[in-house]
């Protein structure tokens, strides 16, 4: 204060932590310190959307004739997406716009975990040596779930808040146990911080999977005896002072890369991909959407639209005749009653978009009035996204349009060609199904009815083969071949038969068909499998399907930390 000109001390402050019907005590603040130059910090503004008018008005009002030292700081969550700006632009306009933004990469956040202590926190505890490897495992265990968001899905299946207040409190806890105890608990410390501390944030059973797993890598009896390494080439340190650490992580730390969280290189090429791909949408989305201003060589806005959706009608085909296949249907057997629900769901998606077409194709030529969802079509068929009206019908998808709809042509004909006779094809395309789960559950009731099992004591064994989908002639006697999968974060060796490390640059390679079959729950062998989630999009999360049984010769955990999962759509 005394560098601005004046004196300030604590009754010149008024701090109002909004939400909770404090928006009037506000008010009150606002009108005091306008009229005697105080200073006005208004916390968390973000909560109270309704009242930003207000305070809009308020402000505004205040801008002349209040005394010229009043100021008024204001403090918001950042939006979560572009349709959750609610901050008035008024307000906006007439600031000063500082962003608190999370430091970037494994170096910058390990300094800043560690700058929640202080030497005083490295001496307080009587179990010196145990409490300093503990808290410096800990801090580069917050910095690796808090940075690892940056690799999307991958990463997590959803992003969590993660703050310095979980690691600040699970050093508490330490300090706590260690003071408590000669003996090390690292059960109980693993499960209070993974499972309560940050686990309370994590919504995602695989996200809870990941967590647990860094802390099984992280903390363990072995990192007293020095032959643990919290990353390749970053083993953890002994025992030194605080500025120590900070030395250390600045002389050993390697260079930023996904291998530092257990990650292929690979991860960092997909979401470097995706960023680019996003930033060139958001530029396309922001050219001129005026026809007279959008002439190219390939026509106007509406004749590059007019000729695609002519396109698009021609290639549909007809809807599937419902009555006619229930009729084929001799016995409705599982995979018949799966059959039968994709023509349905497939038929409700093709009526859709031949209605959505045709309408529009008759406002293009005058004949209709244009609506606005009408406008909102032919801006998805120009920009080649998928309409929102066709996505609500469909399955998950990341694709753009031409790529959807050829994928949709595919699954037409694939349903065709089962519902011919409804044998089950000699290989299915999992991923061409609107809901994977049924045609999965098929098969375990297909053999629980043959076996007279119970279908709630029965597991999907997964085998994967060394053949591709033109190598199988028939269907087996018992489960199913599927195809169409691909893995992320690893490959599959047709060779060993097991998941081994990804070649770089292919992100997503292929997998062998896979041969499925139930077998009671006794029958199931664990021993060298890494459970892998299916997802049907590399979105995950949300798009979860299976979980299958992969043989592996290295540790699980190893691909645990490199996110690896199976998918059925790239």
């Amino acid at each position: 204060g005394k560098k601005l000109g004046y004196t300030f001390n604590h009754r010149n402050l008024h701090n109002v932590s909004l939400g909770q019907g404090q928006e009037v005590v506000a008010e009150q603040a606002l009108d005091l310190a306008a009229k005697e130059g105080h200073w006005v910090i208004l916390q968390n503004i973000h909560l109270v959307a309704k009242w930003l008018s207000s305070l809009e008005k308020q402000l505004e009002q205040h801008s002349q004739g209040s005394h010229r030292d009043f100021r008024v700081f204001i403090s918001a969550e950042p939006a979560p997406s572009p349709e959750s700006h609610i901050i008035p632009q008024g307000i906006l306009e007439n600031s000063i716009k500082i962003t608190s933004e999370a430091p970037t990469g494994i170096h910058a956040n390990l300094h800043k975990a560690l700058d929640n202590f202080s030497q005083d926190t490295l001496e307080m505890c009587s179990q010196e040596k145990e409490f300093r490897s503990i808290l410096f495992a800990l801090c580069y265990f917050h910095a690796v779930v808090a940075e690892r968001r940056k690799f999307g899905a991958q990463g997590w299946n959803r992003p969590y808040p993660f703050s310095s207040g979980d690691l600040t409190i699970s050093v508490s806890v330490l300090y706590n146990y260690l003071q408590a105890s000669s003996k090390v608990p690292y059960d109980d410390l693993r499960y209070l911080v993974g499972e309560i501390m940050y686990g309370g944030h994590i919504t995602d059973d695989w996200d809870r999977r990941l967590c647990k797993t860094y802390l099984e890598e992280f903390i363990k009896p072995e990192m007293m005896e020095g032959e643990l390494c919290l990353a390749p080439g970053f083993p953890l340190p002994g025992n030194m002072d605080y500025n120590g650490y900070h030395q250390y992580i600045d002389d050993v730390l390697p260079a930023e890369s996904p291998h530092l969280y257990g990650l292929h290189p690979n991860a960092e090429i997909g979401f470097l991909t995706q960023r680019s791909e996003r930033l060139l949408r958001t530029v396309l989305e922001l050219q001129p959407r005026d026809s007279s201003e959008a002439l190219r060589a390939g026509g106007t806005r509406e004749e590059m639209v007019q000729a695609l959706l002519e396109e698009m009608l021609e290639k549909l085909t007809e809807e599937f005749n419902m009555a006619e296949l229930m009729a084929k249907v001799e016995e409705r057997t599982p995979y018949a009653v799966v059959a039968l629900q994709e023509c349905e769901r497939m038929n409700a998606l093709t009526a859709e978009i031949r209605r959505s077409l045709t309408e529009l194709e008759l406002g293009l030529k005058g004949e209709l009035t244009m609506t606005s969802d009408m406008e909102t079509l032919q801006n998805s068929l120009f920009l080649d996204a998928v309409p929102e009206s066709w996505l609500r019908r469909s399955h998950p998808s990341t694709a753009s349009l031409g790529p959807w709809f050829a994928d949709l042509l595919a699954r037409i004909n694939e349903l065709e060609a089962w519902t011919r006779d409804f044998s089950l094809p000699s290989t299915l395309w999992l991923g061409g199904f609107f809901n994977p789960q049924s045609i999965l559950t098929a098969i375990m009731q297909t053999t629980a009815r043959k076996n007279k099992w119970p279908l709630d004591k029965m597991r999907l064994q997964c085998d994967v083969t060394k053949k591709s989908r033109e190598d199988f002639p028939s269907a087996p006697r018992e489960g199913a071949y599927v195809h169409g999968l691909f893995m992320e974060g690893a490959r599959w060796d047709v060779q060993t038969g097991t998941i081994t490390d990804a070649r770089l640059k292919e992100l997503t390679p292929a997998m062998p068909v896979l041969f499925l079959r139930a077998i009671p729950d006794d029958k199931q062998d664990t021993r060298g499998m890494y459970p892998c989630p299916l997802y049907k999009t590399p979105q995950r999360g949300p798009t979860y399907v299976w979980t299958f049984n992969l043989k592996t010769k290295e540790n699980p955990s190893k691909w645990v930390l490199a996110g690896v999962a199976l998918l059925l759509q790239i």
